[in-house]
């Protein structure tokens, strides 16, 4: 195989990952969150969201395959049923919506009396949540070697780089692109994401059902 396939591969991960944590559609509902706080304080809010980002998203590429082996399940169910759950969370994208199986209105309201809101909602469950995870740990168990992993790693860390700088510069970004344009790009995702569930509902039913591709 050669090298521009391997990173083709990697930078498809990548973007699929970007566009389950969609930081752009999470600028309204951060900017709700952090009414009334201070910018020192939604900088700092915004740097710890980024690290938790990228330490869930890297633990799950490494221990992912390992959980899955502990409690008996095969990729093949995992791809089926992750993507069940991105395909739930892209529709709810469609509609320009926060899923549920993301971030729920109880959550809202508990987030909004916080004082803390970086880890617990904001890194997760609402940027790196179920879907993300269940996404990572796919992708990560295509990189079959251990220089592909670290540099699916790094990338993960990149792409929780850009989380930060949207997060950084939320009010700006929803200022100048406003609800309509954050609401196009949170369709634009959702497509993206809808695709890429169908194909691993469809590579996790041809794996168990080899004789479907005939």
């Amino acid at each position: 195989m050669t090298l521009f396939p391997v990173w083709a591969e990697q930078v498809k991960y990548l973007i699929g990952i970007f566009a389950i944590l969609n930081p752009l559609g999470t600028i309204p509902i951060y900017l709700s969150m952090m009414t009334d706080r201070r910018p020192h304080v939604m900088h700092r809010t915004a740097l710890k969201a980024s690290i938790a980002v990228a330490v869930i998203l890297t633990l799950s590429a490494w221990v992912g395959d390992g959980l899955l082996s502990f409690f008996g399940i095969g990729i093949p169910a995992f791809r089926i049923a992750g993507g069940l759950l991105v395909l739930i969370i892209a529709m709810a994208m469609f509609s320009a919506k926060t899923s549920p199986a993301r971030h729920t209105d109880a959550e809202q309201a508990e987030a909004e009396a916080k004082s803390d809101i970086a880890v617990v909602p904001l890194a997760i469950p609402l940027l790196a949540g179920p879907g993300a995870i269940s996404l990572t740990i796919v992708d990560a168990h295509q990189v079959a070697t251990l220089p592909g992993k670290f540099v699916f790693s790094l990338g993960i860390v990149g792409v929780a780089a850009i989380v930060w700088v949207v997060l950084r510069l939320a009010e700006p970004i929803g200022e100048r692109l406003g609800t309509g344009g954050l609401n196009i790009a949170t369709r634009v995702m959702g497509l993206i994401l809808a695709a890429m569930a169908v194909q691993f509902m469809a590579d996790g039913l041809l794996e168990i059902f080899p004789g479907l591709s005939h």
